[in-house]
């Protein structure tokens, strides 16, 4: 049991019942998608259905990539957490004035799990969790918990794609659909002009990402970054598809390659590059290791590193990748 669990135990049952309370009475008056007069609402789920406020005023965030979609939605985010628990947080550039004008806090989080002491003292009224990755697998882990502090909110990793992600968020959970619409709008008519603009390179291509310790991994082709790039029509490899691969966890959008493995798959003769939460260096540098530099990509000149963000991209991101898609192939 990690520290922040028994310390969520050990708190006087009166008191924990007191904020599951406020948090989750009164009954709902009308289902999700509702408007009006209706304080609360109810939001399905695949843990079932979640009755929350209507207008949320002290929301946490559980998933890094999450939060740039409540910011474009103008929902008060009080807390969430960083990127990723092995670097310094920072808010992401695309609405890092946001959150400092709502004063957003981090929490912190690691791989045991979220400190859910400090998300019972924030007193919020709604946590939203989930998405892709291991936040998915903790949030999950720790629903019940969650759950007793305020309603909780998880989206699923079935929801593999920035579209499939914030419509749920501005439809289901926050009633603000009119905002997803016009983001997809603004969306579409952007992937049209950069489709028109470039010159597709030689395909299929595949989507690695690489960590510190130079391990690799492949993204799923259905999720992700492979799908802004297919929207513009450089295809990606269905390598995920035909092969016997197992995501990293649940819900997860890559898999591990051995370094055996490297060599024998990534034959794509384009291959673009990440870092995973950090920014990995130019292919001058990953052309240092051996494996990396006798993949034909690499031997071709059509190896391409892209900046770790885009790796997970919500709208704002995957919005400023087209522009970086334009830039190179343009």
């Amino acid at each position: 049991m990690s520290r922040s669990i028994r310390l969520l135990a050990a708190l006087p049952v009166v008191a924990l019942f007191a904020l599951a309370s406020c948090a989750t009475d009164p009954a709902p008056e009308s289902g999700a998608g509702a408007s009006g007069d209706a304080t609360t609402r109810v939001v399905t789920t695949e843990q079932g259905e979640v009755t929350i406020p209507a207008d949320p005023q002290k929301v946490v965030v559980l998933n890094h990539a999450l939060a740039g979609y409540l910011y474009d939605l103008d929902v008060p985010v009080a807390a969430l957490t960083s990127a990723d628990f092995g670097y310094e947080a920072s808010f992401s550039d695309f609405w890092a004035e946001d959150a400092e004008k709502q004063g957003t806090e981090f929490i912190t989080w690691s791989a045991d799990g979220f400190d859910l002491e400090a998300i019972l003292a924030l007193e919020p009224d709604l946590i939203i969790g989930g998405g892709i990755g291991f936040p998915l697998f903790l949030a999950t882990d720790a629903y019940d918990d969650l759950s007793d502090i305020a309603p909780t909110v998880l989206v699923s990793g079935d929801k593999g794609t920035w579209q499939d992600q914030y419509s749920f968020l501005a439809d289901d959970v926050f009633d603000k659909g009119e905002v997803y619409d016009e983001a997809l709008a603004a969306y579409e008519d952007r992937v049209a002009e950069v489709a028109a603009n470039i010159t597709v390179p030689t395909a299929p291509s595949a989507f690695l990402s690489i960590l510190p310790d130079g391990t690799v991994y492949v993204a799923r082709e259905d999720m992700g970054l492979p799908v802004v790039f297919d929207a513009v029509g450089i295809e990606s490899a269905p390598i995920f598809a035909e092969g016997d691969y197992e995501p990293y966890t649940p819900g997860g959008d890559s898999f591990e390659l051995s370094t055996e493995q490297v060599g024998q798959v990534i034959t794509q003769p384009t291959v673009f590059i990440t870092g995973f939460n950090t920014d990995i260096g130019d292919i001058d540098t990953l052309s240092e290791n051996p494996v990396l530099a006798a993949l034909p990509a690499f031997q071709s000149g059509s190896a391409h590193v892209l900046p770790y963000w885009v790796a997970r991209g919500d709208y704002d991101e995957s919005l400023a990748l087209l522009g970086i898609i334009e830039e190179l192939f343009g």
